[in-house]
């Protein structure tokens, strides 16, 4: 009896292994914040319909919205001028602010992060996404932002601020953007298990992110093209915006169409991996 069982176990772990068996996604889940939102944005112009939402989200009129340049250069963030705040004062916000700093150490104080807490929404422009991380991660601010998303508030951000919000921080390379698996590897974790691209139509990128998950096959890629938003509500989102998104799954990638297109409109379930269905048919892309 005992080798008879043995040979059924064995049997099965062969058809398992034949089967690509141990080639499926880990049981792990994609999940956005319990309350508040993301607004995570592929870079290139913004238009009227994701500043809008982005304005809503935070509160309309009386919302009170923190700038955070700490991804761009210095050069830029010292001569103090910030189109970001501009527009969102001519949009009628009331309260814009810029919080920056390049020091862990200033990030950490009580003082620094104070702002925050009167906050309803964050935006983080784009640049490189690693000064973010050396800056913020793990520190007062840090947790300080998690908390805003707890009191029901926004945080968006555009190109690296879009980045910056997975877990997996794709493109945190010092030595340049090229680099997709570089010597930063952690995102603020804002949206669990997932790796966030950004530019990938518009600077051919689309195809980066297969290899990343094939890699890391317990992430979820998010791809998203310039002008083109997703926000982000507990484990779902939906697409804003001129362009698309893209998602990628470890379990698609040696298929035909190792990724799908969503386009503004359309929504994605991140706890169950699947697109939610909507009017408007879900576009696809083969492979090279």
């Amino acid at each position: 009896m005992k080798t008879t069982k043995r040979l059924l176990l064995a049997t099965l772990l062969l058809l398992a292994a034949q089967t690509g068996f141990s080639q499926k996604t880990p049981a792990v889940q994609t999940v956005g914040p319990e309350k508040g939102a993301l607004l995570i944005v592929g870079g290139g112009k913004v238009g009227p319909e994701i500043w809008s939402r982005f304005i809503e989200l935070a509160g309309g009129e009386s919302a009170n919205i923190i700038i955070i340049p700490t991804a761009g250069d210095d050069s830029t963030i010292n001569r103090g001028i910030f189109k970001e705040k501009e527009l969102l004062e001519s949009l009628g916000v009331q309260t814009v602010s810029i919080l920056h700093t390049r020091d862990p150490k200033v990030a950490e104080t009580e003082q620094f992060a104070a702002p925050i807490k009167k906050a309803t929404g964050i935006w983080f422009v784009g640049g490189r996404q690693w000064k973010i991380a050396d800056a913020i991660l793990n520190t007062r601010t840090h947790r300080e932002l998690k908390n805003l998303l707890n009191r029901g508030g926004v945080i968006a951000g555009t190109s690296a601020g879009a980045t910056i919000q997975g877990s997996f921080l794709l493109r945190g390379d010092t030595k340049g953007n090229s680099i997709l698996v570089g010597d930063h590897l952690q995102g603020l974790d804002f949206i669990h298990n997932v790796a966030i691209d950004q530019h990938i139509l518009k600077r051919n990128r689309q195809f980066d992110l297969i290899e990343v998950i094939r890699s890391k096959p317990e992430l979820l890629g998010i791809g998203i093209d310039e002008s083109t938003a997703i926000m982000v509500q507990k484990d779902s989102f939906e697409v804003l915006g001129t362009s698309y998104a893209a998602v990628y799954e470890r379990s698609k990638l040696d298929s035909p169409a190792p990724f799908i297109f969503l386009g503004r409109g359309q929504k994605y379930d991140l706890k169950n991996r699947k697109v939610i269905a909507t009017e408007t048919k879900t576009n696809t892309l083969v492979s090279k």
